[in-house]
C-alpha cells in the first residue's frame, strides 16, 4: 500500500470544510488547519493542495514511506490527528525503542520487523493518548471512533 490508499483513508474521516470553535485548529478542510498552515487559505484549498501538503508534512516526515502496511497507515493518521511529534513518540514507545521523536535506523529497522502486536499497541497508545487530550469530553467519541473506522479501512 502507498500514500495514495493512505491519504484517501485519511480523507475520508476528515471530511471537508468545518469552522467549529471548540476546535482548537480553527478554520480546517480536508483536515488541514489554520492553526497549522497560517498562510494557506483554507476556503480555498483544494484536495489536491491538500494531499501534497499531507504528503510533505506527515507522511514524509513520519517516514512512512518506509513502514509496512497498516503500521505506515496507522503512524500516518496518528500524524494527522495527533501530530508528528506525538506521533513519533508513541511509535518508538509501541515499539520499544528510545522515545527521543527522531527516526533514525534503530527506529525503522524495529518499525520494518514490527509484528502485528506492536500495530495493535501503537493503535492503544494512540487511543490512551486521547484520553488525555484537551476536549476529549467534546471531540472523545469522534476521535476513538475514527481511530476503529481506519483500523477496518486498513485491511
Amino acid at each position: 500500500m502507498t500514500f495514495a490508499n493512505a491519504v484517501a483513508i485519511v480523507l475520508a474521516e476528515e471530511g471537508g470544510y468545518v469552522n467549529d470553535p471548540q476546535d482548537p485548529g480553527g478554520e480546517t478542510k480536508y483536515g488541514i488547519s489554520k492553526r497549522r498552515f497560517p498562510d494557506v487559505d483554507i476556503a480555498a484549498l483544494t484536495q489536491q493542495r491538500a494531499e501534497a501538503l499531507y504528503e510533505r508534512h506527515y507522511w514524509d516526515v513520519c517516514k512512512c514511506g518506509d513502514m509496512p502496511w497498516p503500521l505506515a497507515l496507522f503512524v500516518f493518521d496518528a500524524a494527522v490527528n495527533q501530530g508528528c511529534d506525538a506521533a513519533k513518540r508513541m511509535l518508538q514507545r509501541a515499539l520499544n525503542v528510545p522515545q527521543d521523536g527522531i527516526l533514525g535506523s534503530r527506529t525503522m529497522d524495529a518499525a520494518r520487523a514490527s509484528r502485528p502486536w506492536h500495530v495493535a499497541r501503537f493503535m492503544a497508545y494512540r487511543a490512551m493518548r486521547y484520553q488525555s487530550t484537551r476536549n476529549f469530553d467534546h471531540f472523545g467519541e469522534g476521535w476513538l471512533i475514527r481511530l476503529f473506522r481506519v483500523a477496518m479501512e486498513a485491511r
